[in-house]
Order: C-alpha cells, then structure tokens, then sequence
C-alpha cells in the first residue's frame, strides 16, 4: 500500500522503479523534483517554452515507459540526456523556423547591474530591475551557440557538477569546462553572488507550470 511507503526515504533507484510501475506518488516527486532541470535543458536547444515543455512531456513517457534506469547512474543525468535527446530529435525534424525570444544586447547587461547596486533590495524600482535583468539574461543566452548555452544552463542555473554535466551530455569533463568558460566570456559579465541572485531568475519553472507538468504526466502515465 501507498501508505505504508516512505517516500522521502526511497533512493532514486527504488523511486525510478516504482514510477516505472506506475505509482503516481513516486511519478509525482520525480517530476515535481526535476521539472524545472529539464525544462531548462530542453529550452537550451529549442529556445521555445511551449516545445520544450511538450520535449519534457515526452521525455517522462519515454523515460517511465521505457525504463533502463540503472543504479550506478544519477537518476537527473539520466533523465536530462533523455530530454536533450528528444530535444534534438524535435529540432532536427522540424524545418519551421523556430520563434526567437525577445532580442536584448548583451551590453545592456552591464548597465542593469549598475542600477541594481543603486536601489535598495526591497523597493519596487529593484524588483523590477530584477525581472528586466532576467529578460535581457534568456535573451542573451538564447543567442548563444547551443553547446555553450547548455553547459551554461546546466552549471550555472542547475548547479549541475562537472560531472554531472559531463554524463548527461556524453562529453569529456574537460570539454564541459571549455564550453562553460567560453560560454561565460561570450556573455561578457562575471558570474557573482550578487549576480547570481538575478540569474536565478531567468527560465523559471515552476508554481502552476510545474504543477500543470506534473499532473499531466500522471494522466498519461497512469491512466
């Protein structure tokens, strides 16, 4: 029974296998707890949020359906291979000329940052300044070659490790320090703590998006 089950206790490979059987309440801590990692990973090679959900979406059917999950391996690398596969594999089947995001020098960076340094952290001026910073942020990455604009996501908005990194993408470890350098200097700023409270800001997903996610691949995967 569902009851008598600790899921908090559960390791990844317990819970991956419960899911893959269907339980609703290991499917929906596994989504709830990786949604945004994979929406992130799939909008860096889509640059579109409504296709990268829909990439998301089909990366837990594939993933629940198909299994394959091993224990030797960390359940979120596993599952964000999967996602950037299916993201490739939607970008190369589509001829459509993909929707860009709102275009934003990435000079204007600089100058944002400047202003947030000025306003006090609680004023409303900030909190604006805050989200305009963000916009200019998704902007600049989305214009940045694909192979940077996933490692930086994954490093630097997930906080994946080198590693971590290195696995879901199937690349050398040093590889993925070379893209993440590169990708950092093509963006011309520094990555700080003050800095990264903003950049924390850029792609988020979650709420009622998460919640939406969630809830429609329990319909799928357990009906």
């Amino acid at each position: 029974m569902d009851a008598a089950r600790d899921y908090d206790a559960m390791g990844e490979f317990e819970l991956a296998h419960l899911a893959f059987a269907r339980d609703p309440q290991a499917i929906r801590r596994i989504t709830t707890r990786y949604n945004q990692r994979l929406f992130r990973a799939a909008w860096s090679v889509l640059r579109n949020r409504a296709d990268a959900e829909e990439a998301v979406q089909d990366a837990y059917l594939k993933a629940i359906v198909g299994g394959g999950f091993e224990a030797r391996a960390s359940l979120g690398a596993w599952l964000t291979r999967i996602v950037i596969n299916e993201a490739i594999n939607r970008k190369r089947a589509s001829n459509r000329h993909k929707r860009s995001l709102a275009s934003a020098d990435v000079a204007q960076l600089d100058d944002y940052r400047e202003k947030l340094m000025s306003v006090s952290f609680s004023s409303p001026e900030f909190q604006l300044l805050r989200a305009e910073l963000a916009r200019a942020l998704e902007a600049a990455i989305a214009r940045l070659p694909e192979d940077f604009r996933t490692v930086l996501i994954l490093r630097d908005l997930e906080d994946m490790s080198v590693e971590e990194t290195a696995e879901a993408l199937h690349i050398a470890a040093a590889t993925v320090k070379t893209r993440h350098l590169r990708a950092r200097r093509r963006l011309r700023q520094e990555i700080d703590p003050d800095f990264r409270a903003v950049l924390a800001e850029t792609l988020r997903f979650g709420g009622g998006d998460c919640e939406a996610m969630t809830e429609r691949a329990l319909a799928v995967l357990t009906k």
